[in-house]
């Protein structure tokens, strides 16, 4: 539960974390340039992402959630370094804060009805149910197993049976049918999400079904007040966003009942519940109603925007954007072990304290870029790409004059030589980072991205992701992709994944801050170098049928 005294006693802590920050001593790296841009870049050291990193991904921000006291706090903390610094605040009425109202719809307990076979189910003790309004009376039932259609195995249990306007009850014993597994998801074994995958959720709707019932697994049914705490909070979206989101099937009335509940309607079709996993999908006998109701409750997020004035006096107009996401996921009541709080120290702490030392080293500077900077801090990342979408189409600024997006998540993490986790096999190593995007819409971005790197640090440039095909599809999954649906020409730099990614263990003693130093100056001297121009990066190729098309 958010409460203000929380939120007074983080919001304390960052203004003394503001106040006392000490000022970073300049690293004595030489360069054999003398510019005011490479000067400012070596102001950017492996300490100050250091302690930015350890305040954006402590405990205190509670793994920065969209929406949450900790984001807020980010937030804030991100703002006010900004103000002492000198940026222009970009954001509302005259603010850094480019505020989104959001609603998030949360179950009714006292108009939430379920009734199986003529019994009265208890709520909270026989069942609960998902944030998702609607009612159905008196329907059939269907059992379709654990539900997935997926069609490049041939799994397809509702291929058989009729449950239009029926209710489908589906288990939760294993996560995927037999014979599947999240990397065959992740690696694109399977097809495309949406068309060759179907969730249980999903096909069902696609067929008809009027509602669904998912019995507890094991977890479920002994960690019961969790969940059912955890399922009664709808996730939030942004209102001016609703409709315009793309929609993946309409969401269907659906209640958990306990294994309790479960064994009585399964002794009554005479099928063991012993063997849930292996029961075959068949129309059952039985009949229920459920009648989900919930209540809108309103929230609000925010991203965070700047303007660092560019020099020249016709250039200035354009601007050069530079952005990350500061939120994360949040914290777990579910999770097994201690540890609840995914910090997000990677994800995209990283990224979001590269761009506030982006900002300190611009602020350094003995002269501006020709250009203007826009900076933005983007919220809801993770809840799909809210905050990036939601300035695309509701800019504060005239997002026309962007003349390219920089966008940086996740560039901390590093695979040491001797690492033999198969999970870090694609982390990129201590002098790599993988960038995408570079080239898939200007030649010029592309060129000015890798001359930059050949004549400083000399980083190791990885483009194995910059594809339309990578069964990875990281192209769809991080900010840039709605700088780029809006016709502005992106970079992408990114470590990889790894053993703690969206994990609780993403923590920030886990960070190879060093490497963190040379890439935030790259991306640093890259900015400058576009922002210095003379002519703004051409869009000269279109960007792939399926890079066009929503994730």
């Amino acid at each position: 539960m958010r409460t203000n005294l929380l939120r007074k006693n983080i919001l304390s802590l960052a203004l003394i974390f503001a106040i006392l920050l000490p000022g970073f001593a300049v690293a004595q790296t030489a360069t054999k340039a003398n510019s005011a841009a490479r000067k400012s870049a070596q102001t950017i050291t492996a300490q100050q992402l250091k302690e930015y990193l350890y305040f954006v991904a402590s405990d205190a921000m509670g793994g920065r959630d969209t929406p949450s006291d900790g984001l807020d706090i980010t937030a804030e903390f991100i703002a006010l370094m900004l103000k002492r610094w000198g940026f222009k605040p970009a954001g509302d009425n005259g603010t850094f804060m480019q505020t989104m109202a959001m609603t998030s719809n949360q179950v009714d307990p006292s108009k939430t009805a379920l009734e199986i076979g003529g019994s009265k189910m208890k709520f909270g003790y026989h069942f609960f149910a998902q944030p998702t309004a609607g009612a159905v009376s008196n329907a059939q039932m269907v059992f379709a197993g654990n539900g997935w259609l997926i069609k490049k195995k041939d799994i397809d249990p509702l291929k058989d049976l009729d449950v239009k306007g029926k209710i489908v009850v589906i288990h939760s014993e294993t996560d995927f049918p037999e014979g599947v597994t999240m990397k065959d998801f992740q690696e694109g074994k399977l097809g495309q999400f949406g068309v060759d995958i179907l969730s249980p959720p999903m096909y069902a709707a696609s067929k008809g079904a009027a509602g669904i019932i998912v019995i507890a697994n094991e977890d479920v049914d002994r960690r019961w007040d969790l969940h059912k705490a955890a399922a009664g909070k709808g996730r939030a979206t942004v209102d001016k966003l609703v409709n315009e989101n793309r929609r993946r099937g309409r969401n269907l009335p659906t209640v958990t009942i306990s294994r309790e509940a479960a064994e009585k309607l399964f002794a009554s079709e005479e099928k063991p519940m012993s063997e849930l996993a292996k029961i075959q999908p068949f129309a059952m006998k039985s009949t229920a109603s459920l009648n989900v109701a919930t209540n809108p409750v309103v929230l609000k997020t925010q991203n965070v925007v700047a303007v660092w004035e560019g020099s020249d006096p016709v250039l200035k107009n354009e601007m050069v954007a530079i952005g990350a996401h500061y939120d994360h996921v949040g914290t777990n009541p579910l999770a097994k072990g201690d540890d609840k709080i995914w910090n997000g120290a990677d994800d995209d702490g990283s990224g979001t304290v590269a761009v506030l030392a982006i900002a300190e080293a611009l602020k350094n500077a003995s002269k501006r870029p020709k250009r203007s900077i826009l900076l933005v801090w983007h919220a809801g990342e993770e809840k799909g790409l809210l905050g990036s979408e939601y300035f695309n189409k509701f800019p504060t600024v005239d997002i026309k004059n962007v003349v390219a997006q920089l966008n940086i998540d996740m560039i901390g993490r590093s695979r040491k030589t001797d690492d033999q986790d198969p999970r870090n096999k694609e982390l990129s190593g201590e002098n790599t980072i993988y960038v995408i995007g570079s080239e898939m819409m200007s030649s010029k971005l592309g060129e000015v991205t890798k001359a930059t790197n050949d004549a400083f640090l000399k980083l190791e440039y990885d483009y194995r992701y910059d594809d339309p095909k990578d069964p990875n599809r990281f192209f769809f999954r991080s900010d840039h992709f709605n700088y780029a649906l809006n016709g502005i020409p992106i970079v992408f730099w990114f470590d990889g994944v790894h053993e703690d990614y969206h994990q609780a263990g993403d923590h920030p003693d886990k960070i190879d801050y060093e490497k963190m130093e040379k890439v935030t100056r790259t991306i640093y001297l890259t900015m400058w170098e576009i922002a210095d121009l003379k002519v703004k990066p051409a869009v000269d190729k279109q960007l792939p049928k399926e890079l066009t098309e929503r994730r």
